[in-house]
């Protein structure tokens, strides 16, 4: 696509490329997608989609492709984001902050659709909008009144649908008793809106579309028929120097020689059960220093402690910004053993503030042991490393002036109070440990994070589930991953891997070429402990994956009783 050069201060998409120093692949990507949207390769059924990584730049991509879009005669811009207050204001606040000039020299408006004014002008609309919607009942309702009644000028202007996270709540199904299928509702809504649009294209944007690859064709539903959403054309978001994904963490950790060979350690079964709930017969908590069943819990609590004094004394020694660093523990959704889980850290920490007070050889035996297990990745590096005594002292003082926070993070409420003003966790203090569930995922950025203590084990593991769960992915400065541990049981790291390999083989297979025909090949496992997704997201109840030269017989079934048709046969 030829993209024409225009004055850059009044040009959305150059000045962006000039502001973010846009890599040549991301703009051919960028580029791309717009150029299939303008040739009209999208439907409101067949939409387009962005596929990226993990935090590995979708948003910075999507935001791109709005700014070409704009340039190329797009008017407005929906963002529909995942359904909650914490990932619409990170949004809202990237927005504002990526078109800040042109926000400021009153070429474009952007709108938190709940906080949409009554009283717009035709000044304004005559600018480009950007509206930031949850994909929530009430701010989709607030959508469709303010452009087909409030404001009814924007229906016939050409609107691009940025469907972030798209595999999220964009879709699904749910069975009644009566065996009827209901569209869900947010699903619907949104349906609803990209239908009755004059002029639109649908962009989706997600890093795990197993649940859009896997659409069926068109359902009736109460005299609705549902448009399913499979993708027209896949545009590969690419990774930049310094990403970390399922690469690192599965593959280059079997190597030796590099630093991911010291990233995972084993978390034992039984420490993963007593996380769940305390039983006060089988566990003393004020024996948490003592009981080995609570070991690997208690050695990664202090390798992060140590791994974030030594990451700060380093900077100290280059005389750079002193960072602040992060933990988290996902183990169960359950509040209760999130509570129990915050009671046994607290216990620890308050443990090692007694040790560092009264017994500073119990200390410097638990401390040799996790500053022994960080040298051996740190050696790997060239920078500097502190002396023991050096990083003994720190410790120390970190311990006693209190620098280690515990937050349980269970709701929107509990997130919406740690957010800082740019929508991202804020790091309080220089060593954050955050214990929580579901809320964690998808789309909340955790900075700095150096140690992953996880623990989730369903009977049966969803792909696309256990890929968002993973927020150690991302662009990580190679110091931190001297000093970064991955905690989780053999179990589930074997999971993992196969989730990460399938996940992987999906991605060569669009990169070749193999899906122009609109087939996407995703991988069973024959063991039968990874699907690709909920069920609710994709309404065939059973996905059978037939190797070539393989076959399947009807076999282990009857007709009628043995006595009766066993002369026939």
């Amino acid at each position: 696509m030829t993209i024409n050069k225009l004055n850059i201060n009044k040009e959305f998409y150059n000045h962006l490329n000039i502001k973010n120093n846009y890599s040549l692949e991301t703009r051919n990507c960028i580029e791309s997608t717009v150029e299939n949207l303008i040739r009209g390769n999208t439907s409101t059924n067949h939409p387009g989609m962005l596929l990226g990584e993990i935090q590995s730049g979708k948003t910075r991509t999507f935001i791109g492709s709005i700014a070409l879009a704009f340039d190329n005669n797009y008017d407005i811009a929906i963002v529909l984001t995942k359904g909650t207050k914490a990932l619409a204001k990170q949004t809202y606040s990237r927005l504002i902050n990526e078109f800040s000039d042109f926000y400021d020299e009153d070429s474009l408006q952007i709108f938190d659709i709940m906080s949409l004014p009554d009283n717009l002008t035709n000044f304004e609309l005559d600018q480009k909008i950007i509206f930031v919607v949850k994909k929530e009942k009430n701010n989709l309702i607030r959508l469709e009144n303010a452009i087909f009644q409030k404001y009814p000028s924007l229906a016939s202007k050409k609107v691009l649908i940025v469907d972030d996270e798209a595999d999220f709540a964009s879709i699904g199904f749910d069975k009644s008793k009566k065996e009827v299928v209901d569209l869900r509702v947010i699903a619907k809504k949104i349906d609803d809106i990209r239908q009755k649009l004059k002029k639109s294209d649908f962009l989706q944007v997600t890093a795990t579309p197993y649940a859009l690859y896997l659409q069926p064709n068109n359902i009736k539903i109460n005299d609705f028929v549902f448009e399913p959403l499979k993708p027209s054309f896949t545009e590969i978001v690419p990774l930049s120097d310094g990403y970390i994904g399922g690469d690192y963490y599965f593959n280059q950790s079997q190597d030796k020689n590099s630093l991911a060979y010291y990233l995972y350690e084993q978390i034992p079964l039984e420490e993963l059960e007593l996380l769940k709930s305390h039983d006060r017969t089988q566990f003393k908590i004020e024996n948490v220093l003592e009981d080995h069943r609570v070991d690997t819990l208690r050695n990664a609590i202090m390798n992060f402690i140590v791994g974030g004094v030594i990451r700060r004394l380093q900077a100290k020694k280059a005389k750079s910004r002193l960072e602040k660093y992060s933990f988290i523990i996902h183990t169960e959704q359950k509040k209760l053993a999130h509570e129990w889980q915050k009671d046994l850290i607290l216990e620890i920490k308050k443990q090692f503030t007694n040790i560092a007070k009264e017994n500073q050889s119990r200390l410097t035996t638990l401390l040799d042991k996790s500053y022994a297990n960080l040298i051996s990745s740190l050696s790997k590096t060239d920078s500097y490393i502190p002396k023991f005594e050096e990083v003994r002292n720190e410790v120390t003082q970190s311990i006693l002036k209190d620098h280690i926070m515990i937050s349980t993070v269970n709701s929107e409420k509990d997130i919406n109070e740690l957010l800082d003003n740019t929508g991202q966790l804020r790091l309080r203090v220089p060593l954050n440990i955050f214990i929580g569930g579901q809320i964690l995922d998808r789309g909340i950025t955790i900075k700095n994070l150096i140690g992953f203590y996880y623990g989730r084990n369903p009977k049966k593991f969803q792909q696309d589930t256990v890929l968002q769960h993973s927020r150690m992915y991302g662009y990580r400065p190679n110091k931190d991953l001297a000093i970064t541990r991955f905690y989780t049981t053999n179990d589930i790291y074997e999971v993992m891997n196969k989730i990460y390999e399938f996940d992987n083989a999906l991605r060569d297979s669009i990169k070749n070429g193999k899906s122009n025909s609109g087939v996407i090949f995703i991988q069973k496992d024959v063991s039968n402990k990874i699907v690709p997704c909920s069920p609710n997201k994709i309404i065939i109840p059973r996905v059978t994956i037939l190797k070539p030269f393989k076959r399947l017989l009807p076999i282990g079934f009857q007709t009628k009783s043995h006595s009766t048709i066993s002369k026939i046969v």
